[in-house]
């Protein structure tokens, strides 16, 4: 009885993250150009990550073997960290673009 609070909360997270969920795809059913601009966003993303995962290196140190970090979790950590700049660099091109392109209109 003492934790009604926190069962509350995960009910009312857990409907948070459904709604979160299934309301986007029911108005992106009703709207099917959005559902492909959407795909292509997500395709977009996991080219990135390919490439990403690509240029990551395996290396493991003894430290980090000692905790149990094999060669695939490394690769995997490099391209996520690989990814995080790449998109970061692309952000920050976008917004320069963005700010040129005001100043000179």
């Amino acid at each position: 009885m003492e934790d009604i609070g926190l069962y509350i909360a995960y009910a009312m997270f857990s409907a948070a993250l459904l709604g979160a969920i299934v309301w986007p795809l029911i108005n992106s059913l009703k709207q099917p150009k959005t559902l492909v601009k959407s795909g292509l966003g997500v395709a977009v993303l996991v080219v990135l990550f390919l490439i990403s995962y690509a240029l990551s290196g395996s290396e493991v140190t003894a430290k980090y073997a000692a905790q149990g970090i094999n060669e695939t979790s490394s690769q995997i950590v490099g391209a996520g960290l690989t990814l995080f700049y790449l998109i970061f660099a692309l952000a920050i091109l976008g917004i320069i673009y963005s700010e040129i392109n005001k100043a000179l209109k």
